[in-house]
């Protein structure tokens, strides 16, 4: 799911009260494709809380199907080589349980 601005058109991400392109209120939730392309990486070596477990990771700009750039985790890929990912590569969405009620979107490749 993605909000949507009724007046403009536009999908943003991430949710917000007020569109960031046209500044209305009248906002909608559509159904995402839940597919990108990769905009741009970067592989982390330091990180807070939770995450200090995870590093090193990948980091990543999505552009969406849909319009606009989501920063989000890239899962999928190795860290060690990051000559084998791909700017522009196709990526999809997927969902890791943080808690009982919390998902939290990742992206992989889509395969070939």
């Amino acid at each position: 799911m993605l909000p949507r601005c009724i007046d403009c058109n536009r999908v943003h991400w991430y949710p917000r009260h007020l569109c960031p392109w046209c500044h209305s209120n009248r906002l909608e939730w559509i159904e995402a494709s839940g597919e990108g392309t990769l905009y741009s990486f970067a592989v982390q070596y330091t990180a807070f809380g939770g995450w200090s477990r995870e590093i090193p990771f990948v980091s990543a700009y999505i552009d969406l199907k849909e319009g606009d750039r989501m920063l989000t985790v890239l899962r999928g890929v190795d860290p060690a080589a990051p000559e084998q990912i791909r700017v522009g590569m196709p990526v999809r969405i997927f969902f890791e349980p943080a808690d009982d009620n919390v998902h939290i979107p990742f992206w992989r490749p889509i395969e070939d």
